[in-house]
């Protein structure tokens, strides 16, 4: 749930300070209190999640000037000044540099709340747009990283959208290939911290002390060969994304290492006894099932689950196959750009063989063999095995799925709308949507 909005109150003058914000906490507004225009400054951004109400009369840069300030910085986050009495020309001035209202010394305190509240619900609604226009635009980008159509896919694109700008570690499940790195990648990019580092580590046939340098850094001297300090991958990720894949590699001794980071977000550098404090995303990926690997002692249970605060669950290629002709056509058109060919032509029985694969390895394999075609290595090398024909049964169910999802997708998952649109009764509509995993 979105936390409720907060007010940032200015005011010098201690009694009056304490008077408002009793009234606000009273009312069960968040205040948060300042004495000063100077550190009101340090507190606010762009995107502040509040309003501000100021005293016009401050030491220092005064009331008016912050107004300007603020406006500036967002014209759309409301501020309310409170003056004195016979201050009404610049109340006047206030209004017409931006204040969205003003109190006159002295005022009732439900005057004070009814006005925050007011100014409160407006703050709400305009950033509620905001997010609103941000998740449209971040979407349109995600649609164009993350290609499919198929309900399993926008099902991963939507949970992006969500969790994307939250500070929370993510576990991103699939089999090799399934663009694990992709989605991380995503996550990092549309969140607060994308001009902040993206750090990516594999975890997978590295040893013991290699990944404990990797991960945590050393000191000058902490083993043979440490010449000179060094920044490991979690204190160089701080404030960023750190990536770490095949996670369910990771030895044991190392896993109690992560735990006790992703539970204090703090670090000890090989050969140093000082803890460093790191803050950063940690996104874990796994093509095994860790809750799976706990239940047989092979994966700490308790960091399994400190890393599984969200899981984002990559399906596989052979349980979206109509996501086959995009991402092939997608994958064809930048492999003749970067080998200056001009883009083959895709037969329909090309296409119907491709769709007709398992692709063990998922959009990876699928890459190589658009490749492949772009080179011009062989007619059918990007459809191994595809010289075998196809049984009738095979061929009507691969077009029946492909039928389904694209109706299912396009009535956004109704399955009521879908079974009207596909004249089909509604349970056997169910049936097939389950036998052919789209739901």
């Amino acid at each position: 749930m979105t936390p409720p909005l907060s007010v940032l109150l200015v005011e010098d003058d201690p009694h009056v300070r304490l008077g408002c914000e009793q009234a606000m906490q009273l009312a069960g507004i968040p205040v948060d209190a300042v004495a000063t225009a100077e550190e009101a400054q340090r507190r606010l951004s762009a995107d502040y999640a509040g309003i501000v109400v100021t005293d016009m009369r401050l030491p220092g840069m005064d009331g008016m000037a912050l107004l300007r300030w603020v406006y500036q910085l967002d014209p759309n986050l409301p501020v309310i000044m409170i003056t004195g009495h016979g201050d009404v020309t610049l109340a006047v001035e206030a209004m017409r540099s931006g204040a969205y209202d003003f109190m006159q010394k002295p005022f009732s305190t439900n005057d004070l709340v009814d006005v925050v509240r007011r100014a409160l619900e407006k703050r709400a609604l305009v950033l509620e747009v905001e997010a609103l226009r941000r998740r449209l635009d971040h979407r349109d980008d995600l649609e164009a990283r993350l290609i499919g159509r198929s309900p399993q896919m926008a099902k991963v694109r939507q949970l992006i959208l969500e969790v994307a700008n939250a500070a929370v570690d993510v576990l991103i499940f699939g089999e090799t290939g399934t663009g694990k790195e992709m989605v991380a990648r995503c996550l990092h990019d549309l969140s607060g911290a994308k001009t902040e580092n993206y750090v990516a580590l594999n975890c997978g046939g590295m040893a013991d002390n290699l990944l404990d340098s990797e991960l945590f850094g050393h000191e000058p001297g902490a083993f043979t060969g440490a010449q000179k300090r060094r920044i490991g991958k979690i204190e160089y990720a701080s404030g960023g994304t750190l990536f770490l894949d095949e996670v369910e590699s990771m030895p044991m001794n190392m896993q109690i290492k992560l735990l006790r980071v992703l539970q204090e977000r703090v670090i000890e550098r090989l050969g140093s006894n000082q803890q460093v404090p790191v803050s950063c995303r940690v996104v874990a990926a796994s093509k095994e099932d860790l809750k799976a690997l706990s239940d047989q002692g092979k994966f700490r249970a308790d960091l399994y689950y400190r890393l599984n605060v969200v899981r984002i669950e990559l399906p596989p290629l052979r349980e979206r196959r109509e996501d086959i002709p995009g991402l092939y056509d997608q994958f064809l058109l930048q492999a003749a750009k970067r080998y200056n060919r001009p883009p083959p032509t895709v037969t329909p029985e090309h296409l119907r063989r491709l769709m007709a694969l398992d692709w063990p390895g998922n959009i990876r394999e699928l890459r190589n063999a658009a490749e492949c075609h772009a080179l011009g290595i062989g007619r059918d090398a990007s459809a191994p095995g595809a010289g075998e024909a196809l049984s009738l049964t095979e061929t009507v169910e691969n077009y029946e799925r492909l039928l389904i999802a694209n109706e299912f997708t396009r009535q956004q998952g109704n399955v009521a709308r879908t079974s009207e649109a596909l004249k089909v009764a509604r349970t056997t509509l169910h049936d097939k949507l389950k036998k052919y995993g789209l739901i």
